[in-house]
């Protein structure tokens, strides 16, 4: 008909970011202190701040999202874990010690299951993360189960170390599908579509080489200095340490090195492979920035004591989202409300230290 217009299929999505990680210096010294006083516990609250005010320095269309995780969630969290993780444990330890070694036979269950809470962690923290950010008043939400998820990553797992470490690329996009693909903002579900403009195995199988070969020469550096101490049958003095720390330190660096093209790529196809709408995304990162990301970062947490951890976040989110883009259009208005999420926070991840962020 005349007049009549055609709808409106979605809106195309522009990230931005007003991060300075400088700012971020006063809030490092608040939480690292008040860390120390409250031995640790003001972590839970201080992590939150951080993540609240990152969020809010992040824009999609001009317009910013929003943190509105708790810190009790994140400690109520915690005291869960502790009950599940703490106490089952120190009664296996207490039985091996007091009652019979033969419940050492426990260990591998243990281990087994220890796996298994390490998925489920990782998981649950996704999606209380996704419940707590809000973008124009509408949550994200991460649907799926985490006892099955938890499952899946003992399986990938396994397999990543009969294969010695070569199912590592396939088990990074398993994975992420089951993370990126149970995710929606609202009820507009994103969708997992594999990107395959560039192979994984590539630059794994040089990080893989390089990282053997790296070991190899590690213990060779290493083995004369311990022999000599053995033989010489005197205690381990201060120098022998120093070795073996400052060649560790070597070949951690030059895993970083290694490394970085294999991480790079599986960041771009993560992010290539998502949907949402008729919209796809990309990152722009290559290896030479990410190296320098991540030695900068290393150096900072190890000249301050992990004190300056809040701009290392912040660095680390302003070089992710810059360099983060998207093509077509999704439909943004369209979405409903969704569930508020889980009423606490990633107490597992923080046990096993495996948030990712």
């Amino acid at each position: 008909m005349d007049g009549a217009q055609s709808p409106v299929k979605g809106e195309t999505l522009t990230f931005g970011h007003t991060i300075k990680p400088g700012a971020f210096i006063g809030l490092s010294l608040k939480n690292g202190l008040l860390n120390i006083i409250t031995l640790t516990l003001y972590r839970f609250w201080g992590k939150t701040e951080v993540r609240r005010r990152v969020w809010s320095h992040i824009t999609l269309n001009n317009e910013p999202f929003e943190y509105t995780g708790k810190g009790g969630e994140l400690f109520r969290g915690f005291l869960i874990a502790l009950l599940v993780l703490g106490v089952p444990y120190l009664a296996l330890i207490l039985a091996i010690q007091f009652v019979s070694p033969m419940f050492t036979l426990l260990m591998l269950p243990l281990y087994i299951a220890i796996i298994v809470l390490i998925g489920a962690a990782i998981f649950m923290t996704y999606r209380y993360m996704a419940s707590r950010t809000v973008w124009r008043g509408v949550r994200f939400q991460l649907q799926g189960s985490a006892s099955k998820f938890g499952w899946s990553y003992l399986g990938y797992t396994l397999l990543v170390m009969i294969t010695l470490g070569w199912y590592a690329p396939a088990m990074s996009m398993r994975i992420a599908e089951k993370l990126w693909g149970g995710m929606s903002y609202g009820d507009q579900k994103l969708r997992w579509e594999r990107s395959r403009k560039e192979g994984l195995y590539g630059p794994f199988a040089l990080a893989w080489v390089a990282g053997m070969a790296g070991y190899g020469v590690l213990i060779a550096a290493i083995m004369p200095a311990v022999m000599n101490s053995m033989q010489s049958g005197t205690e381990p003095g201060a120098t022998l340490f120093v070795k073996i720390y400052g060649y560790a330190l070597l070949y951690t660096l030059f895993l970083v090195v290694a490394t970085a093209p294999y991480h790079a790529a599986v960041m771009r196809t993560i992010a290539g492979s998502i949907r949402l709408g008729d919209a796809k995304f990309g990152i722009d990162i290559k290896a030479a920035p990410l190296i320098g990301l991540t030695l900068t970062n290393v150096l900072i947490m190890l000249l301050t004591l992990g004190f300056l951890t809040p701009v290392v976040m912040a660095r680390t989110a302003k070089f992710m989202i810059s360099r983060l883009s998207s093509a077509g259009e999704a439909p943004l208005a369209d979405a409903l409300q969704a569930s508020r999420g889980p009423k606490t926070g990633e107490g597992l991840a923080d046990a096993f230290d495996v948030s990712p962020f």
